[in-house]
């Protein structure tokens, strides 16, 4: 029988750490970040404009999901913790993108940019692509932004790759309907936390 003075070994009970559910944070990150964008993309405001996206992708959509994901990492969500960090990395790249390389872009190089960026946003459309196989089996709100975010990347890479404005336009209305749902769903994850209980359906898997 142990003494008072031995010391207690610790057991997973009392070393766990209880963390906060991070995913209503990584898709508020998300979702405002491509609600704003998007509203460029789709012609609602002048491009001369678009510089105000940039503090948004690099705090919050960038940065923001990127602690989001960690602490998915932490909570041991591979899911969760792969898409906030990459999609964190996709923002923080495009904040590098927008401002620093397409603008010092010159000459023959300049009129290559369509294409650059074409298949920049066609690499990100195959990755959100697999991770929409990986959400058949995460709740239908999620698996809904999957859908609709692998649209608004194809469709705007073919606005890119043609240089075409009314292809990017319906690129910027699927990028709304990406952003709505994503909010939808943080909100639905917070208002959960706070209440106790459901207050917005997610529509689990069967």
């Amino acid at each position: 029988m142990s003494s008072a003075s031995e010391p207690v070994p610790a057991t997973s009970s009392t070393s766990s750490v209880n963390i906060a559910d991070p995913a209503p944070l990584g898709l508020a990150g998300f979702g405002i970040t491509t609600l704003v964008l998007s509203c460029f993309n789709a012609g609602f405001l002048n491009n001369s404009a678009e510089a105000v996206v940039l503090p948004l992708a690099l705090f919050y959509g960038g940065l923001g999901q990127l602690l989001a994901g960690m602490w998915e990492f932490r909570k041991g969500n591979t899911f969760g913790a792969t898409a906030f960090t990459s999609f964190g990395a996709f923002w923080l790249s495009y904040y590098l993108l927008a401002k620093d390389i397409l603008p010092s872009l010159t000459g023959s190089t300049a009129s290559n940019t369509g294409n650059a960026v074409g298949l920049f946003l066609l690499a990100w459309g195959i990755f959100t692509l697999y991770m929409t196989v990986a959400a058949l089996r995460q709740s239908r709100a999620v698996l809904a932004i999957f859908v609709a975010l692998t649209a608004t990347f194809v469709v705007l890479a073919i606005g890119a790759f043609e240089a075409n404005t009314t292809v990017t336009k319906v690129g910027g209305w699927l990028g709304l309907v990406t952003a709505a749902v994503a909010l939808y769903t943080s909100f639905a994850g917070v208002t959960a936390a706070t209440y106790g209980r459901p207050v917005l359906p997610t529509f689990p898997p069967k």
